[in-house]
């Protein structure tokens, strides 16, 4: 992929903007199945992204997605798809009440976990 991966914005291919509908409460999919629906999602520009709840499938964990990692987003169907593996999610930077991410180092450590599949 490029060189030129912002984690916190959308894909120019994902064609969102910060008028677009909300998308809380869409169904989550990795490229090997289905991982949550959204639970939070901002569109400010340069910090994009959206938490996901998993439900059972971790634990009941939520996970913070970039939005440099969204794929597509479908409105009638109610769907994100992301272009990682249910793994790959399941190994990022855990989501606690103590990091979010107006902290500083949680941020980064987002930023790089997923910029390792891009860069």
């Amino acid at each position: 992929m490029s060189n030129t991966w912002d984690p916190w914005s959308y894909r120019e291919s994902v064609a969102r903007t910060p008028e677009a509908g909300g998308i809380v409460g869409y169904k989550v999919h990795a490229t090997d199945g289905h991982i949550g629906k959204i639970d939070e999602a901002s569109d400010a520009v340069g910090d994009a992204n959206i938490v996901v709840d998993t439900g059972p499938w971790i634990f009941g964990r939520k996970v913070i997605l970039p939005a440099g990692v969204i794929e597509r987003i479908d409105d009638a169907e109610e769907k994100v798809y992301v272009d990682l593996t249910k793994e790959q999610i399941k190994n990022s930077p855990e989501l606690s009440e103590d990091a979010n991410l107006t902290d500083a180092d949680y941020r980064e450590s987002v930023a790089v976990y997923y910029g390792g599949y891009y860069i």
